[in-house]
């Protein structure tokens, strides 16, 4: 165990597989005791047997509550008053054509990607604020940056936590809190997982062909041409949220997989 984040106390949203359950794993491999969270009381035990078989020595929490919802925010924060690591994480995507977009899911999206980490910050920074010290970290999307047409409501998400995460960096200003955005590329996390094999079953081709066609088309300017996979993503939190990122505030830091063609 790293003990880089020894004695600090993290919570990450969305946490029980994927992204989520890759950060939670390397926050306890350095140190940090690790609040899980997930939206059923099942999915967040199943994390937690997960983390806890693979690093016996770390110190995992769980939380079941839906973070989309005001309600599941202030059950999160009722047991959890004070942390000192804030992982911005869940999230969610689909493909849908602008025009079918309804308000509904637009909605949908904007509690689940945005507002979740909107109240958990509300109530988290002016916290690390006064106590001079913390991290806060969205993940969000190269989608933000470079909106998909195929996803429009979903890059406009990531493109509003970017957004945020600016604004509370500004905010948290000459305080010891460093705010951040994590710009992830197409990943292989659950979500994803499914979406690959659906569309490759549909296709009457293999995961490895679909994966293959996806970027040659779909995602050309893709560098690596291939998917991330979660622990890769978790490195870079992980980093942001240590000791030797103080340096760091106020970005959004590329982890695309060189997707983004602008060279800042």
């Amino acid at each position: 165990m790293n003990h880089a984040l020894q004695g600090q106390t993290a919570l990450v949203s969305g946490s029980t597989a994927g992204i989520g359950l890759a950060i939670a794993q390397a926050l306890g491999r350095d140190g940090a005791s690790v609040v899980v969270n997930g939206r059923t009381t099942a999915r967040v035990d199943a994390a937690l047997h997960t983390l806890r078989e693979e690093n016996p020595d770390g110190h995992f929490v769980g939380i079941a509550a839906d973070l989309a919802s005001a309600e599941g925010a202030a059950t999160v924060i009722a047991a959890h008053p004070d942390i000192d690591i804030l992982i911005n994480n869940l999230g969610i995507f689909a493909v849908s054509p602008f025009e079918s977009t309804s308000d509904a899911e637009w909605t949908r999206f904007f509690e689940t990607n945005v507002m979740s980490g909107v109240r958990l910050a509300r109530h988290y920074v002016p916290r690390l604020i006064a106590k001079g010290s913390g991290r806060v970290v969205f993940i969000s999307s190269e989608s933000g940056v470079q909106i998909p047409t195929e996803m429009i409501h979903y890059g406009t998400t990531k493109a509003a936590q970017i957004a945020i995460a600016r604004g509370l960096a500004q905010q948290a200003a000459k305080t010891g809190v460093t705010v951040n955005s994590v710009l992830a590329g197409p990943t292989r996390s659950e979500g994803v997982g499914t979406f690959i094999a659906e569309f490759a079953h549909a296709q009457g081709v293999s995961q490895s062909q679909f994966e293959a066609d996806f970027f040659r088309t779909a995602r050309p300017s893709s560098l690596l041409q291939r998917f991330l996979d979660p622990a890769e993503i978790a490195n870079v939190v992980v980093f942001l949220a240590s000791p030797a990122a103080s340096a760091i505030t106020g970005a959004s830091i590329r982890a695309e997989g060189g997707l983004l063609q602008s060279a800042w």
